[in-house]
């Protein structure tokens, strides 16, 4: 706390002066995460994902029946459609300005509030048109309106003079937005990608089968192994179901059809649709859910209420044909090889957030459940055949689900006994694998100081000796002869490659901790190489991390803040260490060199600690396909045993590096 004091002494004044207003659009140029989640490729994409969701409202409501998606070689992308248009009359409470302008640059506008020009949408908060105006350098609105076409456009959020009519037109009508971000929030580095925004449009043509969304990109943005068609009409009659067919492609099926329907929601408050069917090919199953068309990656209720309802109808089909194995089943027996797609249309929804990634709205567990429910007894009832197939599969599961609970509460006592567990490593004394981590360090020096700074009870140490074997570009000999492998494969005790054995993990999180400088940083990329190598499951599970250790420690009387690189540094020196003189700068050599307090406090206590996840994408969406196809590209151009395409890479990106660490 004295730091912190410390840290503001400079200012000790607080009056109505230091109140700052922020008018207008201000906010959203002042804090873009409030409002897109953040200034990265995501957001900068989400941009349009807000101007399809309004042209999408259109067609809900059913007032449009085509949207237009075209991307320009100038980097402007333009949404039109042939709904009614946004008005363009003076608004009543602002008679100066048209409901456009003040629609684009008034937060918590729009036609959404009041229910009566949309039952059902996805734009709620009357924010995400007036949010993307805010953050692009320039904005183009036409919209074609009781056969006159009118026009307005914005720099920067402000518009550059009235809404103006171009006059009469008799083939058009809607509104069209064209919109470039602004490199000064977004900076100049990040672009669309028409891969992106291809697979975007093609979701929402297929989440609502009434529409036809057509799809245009200029040629010369495709480039390398891109794949995007420069143009393509998007039409897909039967909605959702054609959706997983797409993601499912010829995967072997469990029942002889999948379990789809449409069911409208009692006193007219909306639907829901679904499309489920069960692989037999044991992979990982998925759930893709949305509500008005809006993709909730991070589920909500409405999932919950399609859970619940699958859960109890199969429950009772089970409980019916005697089946007594099934009376522990649960949801995620059911569904964790499933492939799920569930798309809801209700009034006012609840979002967690402006960019709604998560459905709240406490009324659609009960609405979708009881919705389902029914329609999945009968479904069940007609085709014995493949309920019998399903129930059976499900069991399996359960029953599998029940062996590994078994097995996973005495993996570490038995592991203990039964590996040779290397000499070097100091283990916990936790017997159970949840809460445990392992931490692979660089050398016996610092192997000693995490040993002194670690928790016994759950944080166990593996010291390697300099960098490891590049599993990328060595024999299958050499691999099983090296000593640091086995001595990782040993601790861990899941074996590798096709011997790989989830349950035999003897940690929940294997954590890489080398030195905060160039070595480490290889050292770092040699042990992913050989997690990616020889245990991808252990990656795709979320087991593998990477530990941040300071680069810099400064101190100056009795204050002491530690630094992750040079940047941080001169930040704060900026900040925290403002106008103080005297300032001592330590650089750490290595986490050798670091005393083990230290060392705990900033790198291996997990209440102050930062660590960095390992992925590797997985699913079965055309976007996780390409991103495991770019990943394994990467590995085997930097780590394989051609030197051609490292020379090739550093050659392809030596014009950013600004800063090395010699």
């Amino acid at each position: 706390m004295s730091d912190l004091f410390q840290a503001n002494e400079v200012k000790t004044s607080y009056s109505a002066k230091d109140i700052e207003v922020l008018e207008g659009l201000e906010p959203v140029r002042k804090r873009p995460g409030m409002y897109i989640g953040g200034i990265d490729e995501r957001a900068y994409h989400h941009l349009v994902a807000e101007i399809i969701d309004n042209a999408m409202d259109e067609a809900v409501a059913g007032y449009a029946t085509n949207i237009e998606v075209s991307l320009g070689a100038d980097g402007y992308v333009t949404v039109k459609d042939n709904g009614r248009g946004i008005p363009v009359d003076p608004h009543p409470k602002y008679p100066d300005k048209s409901a456009l302008e003040v629609i684009t640059t008034t937060l918590h506008s729009g036609g959404k509030f009041g229910g009566n020009a949309y039952a059902v949408s996805g734009g709620l908060h009357g924010v995400g048109l007036s949010a993307v105006n805010a953050l692009s350098s320039h904005m183009i609105i036409e919209v074609a309106k009781d056969k006159k076409l009118y026009r307005q456009e914005y720099r920067q959020g402000k518009p550059q003079g009235p809404v103006i009519c171009l006059g009469p037109v008799s083939n058009r009508r809607g509104t069209s937005v064209s919109f470039l971000p602004d490199t000064e929030i977004f900076g100049d580095s990040v672009h669309f990608k028409p891969a992106i925004l291809f697979r975007m449009a093609r979701t929402k043509a297929f989440l609502f089968r009434g529409v036809e969304v057509r799809w245009h990109c200029d040629p010369s943005l495709i480039v390398g192994d891109d794949k995007t068609p420069a143009e393509q009409v998007l039409k897909f009659p039967n909605g959702i179901e054609d959706y997983l067919a797409f993601l499912i492609q010829e995967r072997p099926q469990v029942t002889a059809r999948p379990f789809t329907g449409r069911v409208e929601f009692p006193n007219h408050m909306g639907a829901v649709e679904w499309a489920v069917c069960w692989p037999d090919d044991l992979q990982d199953g998925f759930m893709y859910s949305y509500c008005n068309t809006v993709i909730t990656p991070q589920g909500g209720t409405h999932e919950n209420g399609l859970r619940a309802g699958l859960t109890k109808s199969l429950r009772a089909y089970a409980e019916m044909v005697g089946n007594k194995k099934a009376v522990d089943m649960t949801a995620d027996d059911i569904l964790n090889t499933a492939g799920v797609m569930l798309s809801v249309f209700i009034k006012d929804p609840q979002f967690q957030g402006q960019t709604k990634e998560k459905l709240t709205t406490a009324s659609a567990a009960r609405l979708v459940e009881n919705a389902i429910k029914d329609p999945f007894d009968h479904w069940l009832s007609r085709d014995v055949k493949s309920a019998s197939a399903l129930l059976d599969f499900i069991v399996e599961r359960l029953e599998e689900r029940k062996k590994r609970k078994k097995t996973v509460e005495t993996a570490r006592a038995s592991a203990t006994k039964r590996l040779r567990l290397p000499g070097k490593l100091a283990d916990c004394s936790h017997n159970h694998t949840q809460g445990t981590e392992l931490f692979l360090v660089e050398g016996d020096s610092a192997g000693g100081s995490a040993k002194q700074a670690r928790s016994r009870e759950t944080q166990a140490i593996l010291p390697l000796r300099g960098k490891i074997l590049n599993v990328a570009s060595a024999s299958h000999d050499k691999i099983l002869a090296n000593e640091e492998i086995n001595d990782m494969t040993e601790a861990l005790g899941c074996g590798r490659r096709d011997k790989y054995d989830e349950n035999k993990l003897r940690y929940e999180k294997v954590i890489v901790m080398t030195d905060a400088d160039v070595d480490g940083a290889h050292i770092a990329s040699l042990l992913m190489t050989f997690f990616y190598q020889e245990m991808p499951k252990l990656i795709e599970n979320g087991h593998l991390y990477l530990a941040l250790p300071p680069l810099y420690r400064l101190t100056q009387g009795g204050k002491s803040v530690y630094a992750a690189d040079d940047e941080e540094k001169d930040r704060l020196l900026k900040t925290a260490f403002k106008n103080a003189t005297n300032v001592e700068i330590s650089r750490f050599k290595g986490l050798g060199e670091m005393p083990p307090a230290q060392l705990k406090e900033t790198t291996m206590d997990p209440a102050k600690r930062t660590l960095l996840r390992v992925l590797i994408p997985k699913g079965v969406t055309e976007e996780a396909a390409e991103e495991m196809a770019y990943t394994a590209d990467i590995v085997t151009r930097l780590m394989g045993n051609k030197p051609e395409f490292r020379f090739q890479f550093i050659q392809e990106h030596a014009k950013f590096v600004e800063n090395l660490d010699i």
